[in-house]
C-alpha cells in the first residue's frame, strides 16, 4: 500500500520511525491518532504484535480512534470484524471496542481504567497521555505490559508541567531518557500541508499565516493557543498573577473619559519603540483604591509622537506624579518628562533585577487587596497573566515572560506596576492645564497627523 498519499510528512516521518518507545508532543487535530490507527492495524495485519492495547483519556477519543481503524482494516483485511463493546472479565467498570482480525490479532480501545491493562501483553497506545485522570497509575500497570519486545507509543498535547507527559517529554530532551521524540506544533503541521488539506485546495503563503492567526485568535486565551497547539506546557503555578486574581480586580474604569477625573492622577509608561508597545497607564485615587482611567498602548511610534502624547497626559490638571522606565531608550524620553514637569512629579527609574522585584510585588499586594480597578480586556488580562517569576541560581526572583507566550515583555504590566509605584511613593504639586476633553482630542489628533 503507498502510505504515502495518505499522510503528510510529518505522519510519514511518525509512521516510518520504528522505535520501540516513541513519544509524539504533539499540537490538537493534526491527524496523530489518525496515523497511530493505521500503525496498529499494519502491526496486527502483519502480526508483528499480538494485539493492541489502546487508552485516551475519554469514551469518545477511543470511539473516534476505534472508527479510523475500521477504515484502515477494510484496506488492510476484508475479514476483520468489528466486534463493538464488551465487557473484560468479570469487572464492568473496564469496557473496550475491539476489532478482531483474521489471523486471530485484535484492536482493543480500552477506558481510561489503569486496571484494564492489569494482566495484559502486547502493544501499547497512550493517546492524549497528560490528560488521564491517574496518568502515574496507568503508566504502572501498562509499561509492564510491553516487557515482551512489544512497542510503546505515548502522544499527547500538553496539560501544564506538573503532568507524567510533561516530564517524560522532557527528560528525553534533555537527553536522559532514550525514546524517540517528535513535536510537531501547529506552524509546522501547517508549512507541512495541514490548512492546504483542510481547505481542499493548494494554499499560498499568505493564506496559510492567515488560516494561524484565525485560529490563534479564536483560542481566545494565551495558555489554550500554547498548550493546544504550539506544544508549550504552561507551568500555571509560575504566574505571577492568576487569572482568579486578574478577574477579581476587574471592573467599571470610564477609560478615556479624561473630564471627569476629580481626584489625584498617577501615570505608569513602560517605553518601547520597535518590537515592544509603549504604554501609558493612568489611575485615579479615590480613597485606597486606583482607578484605571487610560491605558494608552503605541506601537512603532517615533519617540517625538511618544513625547507630544505623554506629554499632554502629564499636563492634565490632577495630575500628581508619573512613574517612567528609564531603561535604554526610554533614558532620553523619562529625562525630557522630569525637566519639563520637575524631579517630584516625574520618578525615572531603571529596570533592575531588585527595582522590578519591588515593582511587581507592590503590584500584587495592590491585587490581593483589590485595591485597584483594571478594565475587563483580553489584552490586559494575557499581559498581566503573562509575567512569571523565575528563581535563578543565585536564589534571587527574576519577572520575565516567555518569547514564546506574548509579543514584548509584559510592557501593560510594568506600566500599571509604575502606576501603582507612582500613587504610593507621594505626590507633587497639581499642575493646572487645559481641560480632559480638549487633551484628548489633541492626543488623538497628535497620532492622525501621523499616520496619515
Amino acid at each position: 500500500m503507498k502510505e504515502n498519499k495518505y499522510f503528510l510528512p510529518y505522519q510519514s516521518r511518525w509512521l516510518n520511525d520504528t522505535s520501540k518507545i516513541k513519544i509524539w508532543e504533539k499540537s490538537r487535530r493534526i491527524g496523530a491518532t489518525y496515523v497511530q490507527a493505521y500503525e496498529d492495524v499494519r502491526d496486527c495485519v502483519t502480526a508483528k504484535v499480538p494485539s493492541v492495547w489502546f487508552s485516551s483519556a475519554d469514551e469518545s477519543a477511543a470511539k473516534e480512534y476505534i472508527i479510523y481503524c475500521a477504515q484502515w482494516a477494510k484496506l488492510f483485511d476484508k475479514g476483520a470484524r468489528d466486534l463493538g463493546e464488551i465487557v473484560l472479565e468479570s469487572d464492568k467498570s473496564i469496557k473496550t471496542f475491539t476489532i478482531e482480525f483474521s489471523n486471530g490479532k485484535r484492536i482493543n480501545a480500552l477506558s481510561s481504567n489503569p486496571k484494564a491493562f492489569r494482566s495484559k501483553g502486547g502493544k501499547v497506545v497512550l493517546d492524549e497521555f497528560a490528560f488521564h485522570g491517574d496518568a502515574v497509575a496507568l503508566w504502572k500497570a501498562a509499561k509492564p505490559a510491553v516487557t515482551w519486545g512489544f512497542p510503546l507509543r505515548i502522544l499527547s498535547t500538553h496539560h501544564g508541567q506538573q503532568s507524567l507527559f510533561y516530564k517524560f517529554a522532557d527528560q528525553v530532551k534533555k537527553g536522559k531518557l532514550g525514546w524517540s521524540l517528535h513535536t510537531v506544533d501547529i506552524f509546522k503541521a501547517v508549512s507541512e500541508g495541514l490548512a492546504d488539506k483542510i481547505k481542499g485546495r493548494q494554499l499560498t503563503r499568505e493564506e496559510r499565516e492567515e488560516w494561524l492567526k484565525s485560529e490563534e485568535e479564536d483560542s481566545f486565551d494565551k495558555t489554550t493557543w500554547l498548550e493546544e497547539y504550539c506544544c508549550v506546557a504552561v507551568d500555571e503555578a509560575t504566574a505571577f498573577l492568576s487569572y482568579d486574581l486578574i478577574t477579581a480586580n476587574e471592573g467599571e474604569c470610564l477609560l478615556d473619559d479624561l473630564d471627569t477625573i476629580e481626584n489625584e492622577l498617577y501615570i505608569g509608561v513602560d517605553i518601547g519603540r520597535k518590537k515592544d508597545l509603549t504604554v501609558i497607564w493612568g489611575v485615579e485615587k479615590i480613597g485606597a483604591r486606583l482607578y484605571t482611567r487610560f491605558v494608552h498602548t503605541l506601537e512603532k511610534t517615533p519617540f517625538k509622537i511618544q513625547k507630544d502624547i505623554l506629554f499632554e497626559y502629564l499636563k492634565h490638571p490632577k495630575f500628581r506624579r508619573a512613574g517612567i522606565d528609564a531603561t535604554g531608550i526610554g533614558m532620553q524620553l523619562a529625562e525630557e518628562a522630569q525637566v519639563a514637569f520637575g524631579k517630584y512629579s516625574v520618578e525615572n527609574i531603571m529596570f533592575t533585577g531588585k527595582s522590578k522585584e519591588e515593582l511587581a510585588y507592590n503590584l500584587l499586594i495592590t491585587f490581593e487587596d483589590k485595591n485597584i480597578v483594571i478594565p475587563d480586556s483580553h489584552e490586559v488580562r494575557e499581559d498581566l497573566h503573562s509575567v512569571r517569576k523565575i528563581s535563578t541560581a543565585g536564589n534571587h526572583a527574576r519577572f520575565d515572560v516567555a518569547k514564546s507566550e506574548v509579543s514584548g515583555h509584559a510592557d501593560r504590566f510594568w506600566a500599571l506596576a509604575l502606576a501603582i509605584n507612582a500613587g504610593k511613593t507621594g505626590s507633587g504639586e497639581i499642575i493646572v492645564a487645559s481641560g480632559g476633553r480638549r487633551r484628548r482630542q489633541v492626543l488623538d489628533a497628535l497620532l492622525n497627523n501621523y499616520y496619515s
